[in-house]
């Protein structure tokens, strides 16, 4: 099954690093006792959400995130090999600097920002 965004709780363990919910394109819509279905939001002031809400971010949004990192000194490349997705995280000029593999690429991405935090890079 090919995801199309952050689960509640990788999104989560993102708004626990305090990544901005304005770069977030999606949210997950909960209103009632469990989560239902995306809501997609085309501005992050959707009039639609409330509170209880949880932001989300696709692929894009993740990838996007991950090159506005100290954009003039590294790089996010993204390419599936071998039934994996594998994410590198490249500083200029030195190759090749972080390096993660998974299932899918939102995860490769989610687990890519929560070692650069680890390390202090975000």
């Amino acid at each position: 099954m090919n995801k199309i965004c952050t689960t509640i709780e990788q999104s989560k363990k993102l708004l626990e690093l305090e990544i901005d919910i304005n770069t977030a394109d999606i949210w997950w819509n909960c209103r009632g006792a469990i989560c239902a279905p995306l809501m997609y939001c085309e501005y992050p002031t959707c009039e639609k959400r409330t509170e209880k809400d949880i932001p989300a971010w696709s692929l894009t949004a993740l990838l996007k995130y991950l090159s506005e990192i100290k954009s003039q000194e590294y790089t996010p490349i993204l390419f599936p090999t071998e039934g994996k997705w594998i994410l590198q995280f490249l500083e200029y000029g030195r190759g090749n600097v972080w390096e993660v593999s998974c299932d899918n690429p939102i995860d490769a991405c989610v687990k890519m920002i929560l070692k650069l935090h680890k390390f202090n890079l975000l």
